[in-house]
């Protein structure tokens, strides 16, 4: 049996992870995720897809986030009608996060169809609806960790956490055949080791071939212990100037981890004297869910005996009406809202009403990738643009690198590290200013055959 491998998303860039694993009789989609960027490069969602949809015979995906799962609807909705498999809290997580990606897709086109019938431009078509989003989850199977599921004749599914978010795995693939295996181990993204939730990620001793995410492959994040006291500076000085505290957080992983910490900390920064929104619907209800399925971590994040988070002084903002009495509030709030990279979402609003202002700060907590708001702030921009009119950047911009949910250089070459024989490895998930270096020190350390993987290119695994 031929059991190939080629990439076409997340190669050389971060978002719209999509690989095709192929034995003879069968094609597998590992991963279906969502471009994000710059108008150009979300444009490419629209593309076909890079094989026939009737010839897809599974899918499989190895964490909730939109830039992993965010085209199953469009999948569906062109015709795919197999099993998609995830784990059981990824799939909790998707039924969340998925409609809500139709309903954004809905509203940015809603907007950009009011101007071009301004224009007499043709009106376009959202690249799938909430309806189109609901109607795919019947579709998603979850499965639960270390359990082996044969997904197909000779193929073999089994999921290992992978410590970046709720549900999130690592992805092996076993091809039998005639009695011989040959294994596909995928990282999908990995979390920090010192993530303040999750666990650490399984560390595997099989394969034959390795795909390793690269997001942060070019760096070392600062010890936890430094990210702690920068932002017990951080709160200090706020509280002194007086102002509003915003924060967009992917509502994810990065939200419920800044609450635990909050919780942890809220005498050394102080935050008895704010107010603290969750002001994301989306965020509050995954929330609820990591409250669900809390037996998947350690971390103390929620009240015993109850789905909410352990603050005294915190206001989960589910309506529009309710997130729109915070615009009033001219200091004292910390705002937490999505989306992460600012590229949607009801932080917009907040930075409306709060980017111009120097006694306000701006806390970025997660990787900015190309092309978003959020990367064009931390690049230093000096003024951004919010439904057709400027703001200048006035308020004073914080990055925490220590808080992220991905694994760092050290994190990455010490997972790969545990293969036994260290095997080739290839590269995606990550810009190529990351990958280069990472490469670089995957072949001084262990002598791995690494290969930074290029869109379209495939390989035999056996």
């Amino acid at each position: 049996m031929t059991y190939s491998l080629q990439f076409f998303g997340a190669t050389e860039r971060v978002t719209g992870s999509l690989y095709l694993l192929r034995t003879t009789n069968h094609t597998v989609m590992l991963e279906c995720g969502l471009i994000q960027g710059g108008h150009t490069d979300e444009e490419h969602n629209r593309d076909p897809f890079p094989v026939a949809v009737d010839e897809i015979d599974a899918v499989v995906v190895s964490h909730a986030h939109i830039d992993h799962s965010g085209r199953l609807p469009l999948l569906v909705k062109r015709g795919y009608k197999g099993p998609i498999y995830t784990q059981h809290a990824s799939k909790a997580l998707c039924e969340i996060m998925l409609p809500d990606s139709g309903y954004l897709n809905e509203k940015d086109v809603e907007w950009e169809n009011k101007k071009r019938i301004k224009t007499g431009k043709p009106l376009l078509e959202a690249l799938y609806t909430r309806a189109d989003a609901e109607a795919s989850l019947a579709q998603i199977e979850g499965i639960a960790y270390e359990e082996v599921t044969e997904i197909l004749p000779g193929l073999s599914l089994t999921l290992h956490d992978a410590g970046h978010i709720l549900g999130s795995s690592i992805v092996e693939m076993t091809c039998t055949d005639n009695g011989k295996d040959r294994v596909l181990v995928f990282s999908g993204d990995l979390g920090y080791r010192d993530a303040p939730v999750m666990n650490p990620p399984v560390r595997l001793k099989k394969a034959d071939v390795v795909m390793l995410e690269s997001t942060y492959g070019d760096r070392l994040h600062r010890a936890f212990d430094a990210t702690t006291e920068e932002l017990t500076e951080l709160f200090t000085s706020a509280s002194t100037a007086q102002g509003n505290i915003l924060i967009p957080a992917f509502t994810v992983g990065r939200t419920q981890d800044l609450l635990y910490l909050m919780s942890k900390n809220i005498k050394e920064w102080g935050l008895d004297k704010w107010k603290i929104f969750v002001d994301s619907p989306m965020g509050i209800e995954a929330t609820l869910t990591y409250a669900r399925y809390r037996n998947l971590y350690g971390a103390d994040l929620f009240k015993p005996s109850s789905d909410l988070p352990n603050l005294p002084n915190i206001f989960m903002t589910r309506s529009t009406e309710e997130s729109m009495t915070i615009n009033s509030i001219k200091s004292g709030a910390i705002i937490i809202a999505g989306s992460g990279m600012c590229s949607g979402g009801r932080i917009h609003h907040h930075l409306k009403n709060n980017i111009w202002r120097p006694e306000c700060h701006l806390v970025i907590v997660g990787f900015q990738a190309l092309g978003t708001l959020g990367r064009r702030i931390v690049d230093g921009a000096e003024k951004i643009r919010l439904w057709g009119e400027y703001y200048p950047v006035r308020a004073q911009v914080h990055t925490i690198g220590g808080l992220s949910a991905h694994a760092d250089q050290a994190d990455l070459l010490d997972w790969y590290g545990a293969f036994d024989g260290h095997p080739p490895v290839y590269l995606v998930h990550g810009e190529e200013r990351s990958q280069v270096p990472l490469a670089k020190k995957l072949r001084a350390k262990f002598d791995a055959p690494v290969t930074i993987a290029r869109h379209g290119q495939k390989i035999d695994i056996g």
